[in-house]
């Protein structure tokens, strides 16, 4: 079972920049994907970004230009650097890490931390 800790959440102006963290219990390379979703108040979860255990990354539309999503293999730790908040983007980012094996598709979980984006 993998563990995900989330941190670097926070309240932000608007167009300012925070840096959020996903320590893994587990090598990196032993995760097909990490990932961050958000999900805002009275709103569905959404994936905002992904990078691959061969260092693919992807974004949703209303990503590109503002995140980025990095990796540090060595600490097992996978950022998310956000820029030019703004208020829409206000939500709890959750980390997650999918393996997949044998017996199929296994989806893992952080407790997730609040970004709020107000002046």
């Amino acid at each position: 079972q993998v563990q995900l800790v989330e941190s670097g959440g926070g309240l932000v102006q608007p167009g300012g920049s925070l840096r959020l963290s996903c320590a893994a219990s587990e090598s990196l390379f032993s995760i097909n994907v990490m990932a961050w979703y958000r999900q805002g108040l009275g709103k569905e979860r959404e994936q905002v970004a992904s990078i691959t255990s061969g260092g693919s990354t992807n974004y949703a539309d209303s990503m590109k230009g503002r995140f980025t999503i990095s990796r540090d293999s060595a600490k097992n730790t996978v950022y998310l650097q956000m820029n030019t908040l703004k208020p829409e983007d206000t939500a709890v980012y959750y980390c997650n890490a999918k393996k997949i094996g044998r017996t199929g598709i296994l989806h893992y979980w952080g407790q997730g931390t609040q970004v709020t984006v107000s002046s």
